[in-house]
């Protein structure tokens, strides 16, 4: 091997890991706006706040892996503590684990089955994990954030935290489903990310009715959402 093709390894190497240090400053950022603009919404009973930049983070860990979505997740939880939050460490400790719960499930199982498929298998157990957590992390800790009584607590988990965190999930798992394809073919065409080496799919079949599924599951949590915060 020549030196011009040893030395040409980690050029390209430094280049893509630059690359994808930008990507991440980049996704990190946008999910901070979103955030800010999320908390523009009306709140679910009052002190549940439907947040979306789990879309964001989540596509970041589609692109480079759960521990990237992680990264973002606590960074962004961090610097909302610091900016526009009252709600403290325990506020900053529940995005944290809401976010990796959700995005950091469907990243690892996107990442091992890298398909359509794969990605609505893993957004779906997304869903169900993010459920899972937080109906256990909001019955220890909403009564002493709160200071409401634990048995208050445990008859709002079916009521209020149940339908909460499915419809935040089911909400960010349908935009992601709709924005993934654009946002990394955009990132593709910066140079931001390399292009994949994933064998095709059928695109063309499976695209209409991705598409169209998609848009009924977005429209489905959207009603549910605005029932939720009492607008329907």
């Amino acid at each position: 091997m020549s030196n011009s093709n040893v030395n040409a390894v980690p050029a390209t190497r430094s280049r893509m890991g630059l690359r994808t240090w930008v990507s991440l400053a980049m996704l990190t950022a946008i999910a901070y706006v979103v955030m800010v603009l999320s908390k523009t919404l009306p709140q679910v009973s009052g002190f549940l706040q439907l947040d979306l930049k789990d879309t964001v983070i989540c596509i970041g860990g589609f692109l480079f892996g759960p521990l990237a979505a992680a990264i973002i997740s606590i960074v962004v939880a961090a610097v909302e503590m610091f900016t526009v939050s009252d709600t403290g460490i325990i506020g900053l400790i529940m995005n944290v684990l809401a976010t990796c719960a959700f995005c950091c499930t469907a990243a690892f199982v996107y990442k091992h089955l890298h398909t359509k498929k794969g990605a609505v298998i893993g957004l779906a157990l997304g869903v169900i994990a993010l459920t899972a957590v937080m109906l256990l992390w909001n019955y220890l800790i909403t009564p002493i954030y709160m200071g409401i009584p634990r048995n208050v607590v445990a008859s709002m988990l079916p009521t209020v935290f149940l339908p909460f965190n499915v419809v935040k999930g089911g909400l960010n798992m349908a935009l992601i489903l709709l924005l993934y394809k654009p946002v990394v073919t955009a990132l593709r065409k910066a140079r931001l990310v390399p292009e994949s080496h994933a064998p095709q799919q059928s695109a063309r079949k499976m695209g209409a009715g991705f598409l169209l599924f998609s848009l009924a599951l977005l429209a489905t949590f959207v009603v549910l959402a605005l029932v939720l915060m009492g607008i329907l």
